[in-house]
């Protein structure tokens, strides 16, 4: 039974991870800062309430996974949306903040994951980026920047950790339907002058299908990058995002 942990798995895009690799007979480990959500996970899952950016929590997490017999995928998949607003509307402090959760939580992840995989000589890491790291977005610049900078982690750690059996891939989630967006969407509305639905609308409209995306859809990415179908799989940008055309449809 292979072990898999997914930071900021109890809900969202994390919770579908959860489901997909639980369904594939996986012992599942879910972090998250949200107590609440973690108190609706199942029974069988391992939970604990972590805080991605904090180091030291981190370092127990993984000193606890490792004593539980080690680690075989890793879903660094925390993640916040950070503000909406023009560059120099930007307060340094909410910069810092969003990069903390989306580049410093992937990169402590892979820190304490690795020596778990090198030991077993093998594993997969899975990391959550966004078209945001492929294309930037206006108005989104700490976000595009933080989930641009994971993609350079990623390929790094494919480079680093290759030789010891360790794959690294990244996730390019495009428009994913629920809260986080929601908010994203009230916050985008306001700043562009447009209905939420407009605005809606224009994501979907930037996609070859014309589609926003479901968290099943990218559980379904992590789930095969973590298997054994993707053994010689590394160091690739994968969007799961129905092609993104136009990263800022006005629509």
């Amino acid at each position: 039974m292979s072990r898999v942990l997914i930071t900021a798995g109890a809900s969202g895009i994390g919770r579908a991870m959860a489901e997909g690799f639980a369904a594939t007979g996986a012992e599942v480990w879910v972090t998250d800062v949200n107590a609440a959500a973690l108190a609706d996970v199942p029974d069988g899952w391992q939970a604990r309430q972590v805080d991605a950016a904090d180091e030291p929590a981190v370092a127990a997490l993984f000193a606890e996974v490792g004593a539980a017999g080690g680690l075989d995928v890793l879903c660094a998949n925390a993640g916040v949306a950070g503000p909406t607003a023009p560059v120099e509307d930007v307060a340094l402090a909410d910069w810092r903040a969003c990069v903390s959760v989306n580049l410093e939580g992937a990169f402590l992840a892979a820190k304490y994951a690795a020596p778990l995989m090198k030991l077993a000589g093998q594993g997969s890491l899975v990391l959550t980026s966004s078209t945001a790291g492929i294309y930037g977005y206006p108005n989104r610049a700490p976000y595009a920047a933080a989930k641009w900078a994971v993609i350079g982690l990623m390929k790094t750690l494919a480079m680093e950790l290759g030789p010891f059996g360790i794959r690294a891939n990244a996730i390019c989630p495009g428009a994913v339907e629920g809260p986080r967006m929601e908010g994203v969407l009230d916050r985008e509305a306001a700043l562009k002058g447009m209905s939420r639905d407009a605005v809606y609308t224009g994501y979907a409209a930037g996609t070859s299908m014309r589609t926003w995306v479901t968290a099943e859809d990218v559980a379904n990415m992590a789930v095969f990058l973590g298997s054994d179908a993707a053994r010689r799989v590394s160091g690739q940008v994968i969007a799961v995002d129905g092609h993104t055309e136009n990263p800022d449809p006005k629509v």
